[in-house]
């Protein structure tokens, strides 16, 4: 006799249909691999059809587990459509909220999430902070209330609002021979090594937009997968970088210099973006409208001068 399919093997199920692995799926549901696997396999004996194939470390849906990451992500559409119900007759008591957020707005997200938890404690809130690709495909599943991103994808239909300034600055060390010196050329500092982050990080595609922009171009003596490892980088002397200031937040004050360039700061955005098309639910229509209305003052540099605005 074959066992009844549960919700917690479909959203396990999900999981590993949307990130292609066991190991973050269980990760990101708080599993053990062990637990996960066994679940898959009663999964598998419920429909009983093959849902996954592995070939080595890579795993594949089959056509049978295609149309079920399908027919789940609209059983959990359906869902969330009956909460959002709930939850507008229920006003703001009780709800929930699901946001994720790019790698680097988690120097931000937290606490604004924390302050929205403060305002409306009924409200079930949860957030998963990943890279930019897992960000990416979980817009295109759009299995979540609202994603943080610093750039809105180009090739997903998203509703994008602006909640956020986000200065990109050139830092160094404290005792960096530029440190005190003001109004430097962008010659000057494109002849400094630079630390970078990885090709397509919207960081770096800003700085290098400025730079070619007056005909100039830099040579990353580093490239670093996360703005702590520049940072680290920064402070053992290896080079400068120019990094959003939101990442200086944790930072004690004059751990690092924020050099005097020209054309710098760069002011970019953060943007909280949904799928075209989808209806927000009251709590995150709630949440949305409370990041608009807070009087958030981006870190501005030493000099006070405004950011450069970044071409599109």
């Amino acid at each position: 006799m074959r066992s009844h399919t549960t919700f917690r093997q479909l959203e396990i199920f999900e999981a590993i249909a949307r990130l292609g692995s066991f190991t973050r799926a269980s990760e990101e549901l708080f599993l053990t691999q062990p637990t996960v696997s066994m679940q898959m396999k009663k999964l598998t004996e419920a429909v009983g059809v093959p849902l996954i194939t592995q070939v080595g470390k890579k795993i594949h849906l089959t056509p049978d587990g295609q149309h079920l990451a399908q027919a789940t992500r609209e059983i959990f559409s359906t869902l969330d459509r009956f909460t959002m119900s709930v939850a507008e007759r229920q006003g703001l008591k009780q709800g929930r909220l699901s946001l994720v957020a790019i790698t680097t707005a988690s120097y931000f997200a937290p606490r604004l999430l924390g302050e929205f938890s403060r305002l409306y404690p009924g409200i079930d809130v949860s957030l998963r902070v990943t890279n930019k690709e897992q960000v990416l495909a979980s817009i295109a599943d759009g299995l979540d209330d609202l994603y943080f991103v610093g750039q809105p994808p180009e090739d997903i239909d998203v509703v994008a609002t602006p909640i956020m300034d986000n200065p990109i600055a050139v830092l160094a060390a404290p005792d960096h021979p530029l440190a005190r010196r003001k109004r430097i050329p962008l010659e000057r500092i494109a002849a400094e090594p630079w630390l970078m982050r990885e090709k397509g990080s919207g960081t770096r595609n800003a700085i290098e937009r400025t730079f070619t922009g007056h005909g100039l171009n830099i040579h990353p003596r580093l490239e670093l997968g996360s703005n702590e490892a520049i940072k680290q980088a920064i402070l053992a002397g290896l080079g400068i970088s120019a990094l959003s200031l939101h990442a200086l937040a944790l930072n004690q004050p004059g751990q690092f210099a924020v050099l005097d360039v020209e054309h710098f700061p760069i002011l970019r955005h953060w943007y909280a973006v949904y799928p075209a098309g989808r209806q927000l639910s009251v709590v995150a229509r709630a949440f949305l409208d409370y990041l608009l209305a807070r009087e958030e003052i981006a870190p501005l540099p030493p000099s006070g001068k405004r950011p450069a605005r970044a071409k599109a």
